[in-house]
């Protein structure tokens, strides 16, 4: 496992919404929902958690997916490609849809999530798994060896 090589920079799939991320994630994931898969039309979505103030966003982006007050999921408004999720009540982090980024060949998942909903075939490889999102108390821990884990190899 190596980290990212900074910044990474990224597009939706027309374009027109642009990403930078001048900070490395805090951690990256794979989730199995069923939600996920119907939105990426593939057995499970990929992404990267970063600090807010380390992602630059340029475009127009509007609210797909699900409308709630608990998420807020990002779509370019020309293409509809989901780039991003926002958590209202977490300011301080957005989740970015790996596959946004340009170069992914530092990209592998850590956690996987949702794994009860997982279909038979789709392995990630993730070094943590859990049948559904890990109680929030157990993210630090899980941030603290995510950071290990890519330094055992440094940077790309």
């Amino acid at each position: 496992m190596t980290g990212p090589t900074l910044p990474l920079d990224g597009t939706c799939r027309c374009g027109r919404v642009t990403l930078r991320a001048t900070a490395a994630p805090y951690i990256t994931s794979a989730c199995h929902c069923r939600g996920c898969q119907r939105m990426t039309g593939g057995p499970y979505s990929l992404s990267a958690l970063f600090a807010s103030d380390a992602l630059e966003t340029g475009g127009e982006t509007v609210i797909g997916g699900l409308h709630g007050p608990d998420q807020r999921h990002h779509h370019c408004a020309h293409c509809l490609s989901w780039v991003f999720t926002r958590l209202p009540a977490l300011p301080e982090i957005v989740n970015v849809r790996a596959p946004m980024f340009d170069d992914l060949t530092w990209f592998h998942p850590y956690l996987e999530t949702s794994t009860d909903e997982a279909l038979p075939f789709a392995a990630t490889g993730a070094r943590r798994s859990f049948p559904g999102l890990p109680p929030p108390e157990d993210f630090p821990a899980l941030m603290a060896d995510y950071a290990a884990w890519v330094a055992q190899t440094g940077p790309a």
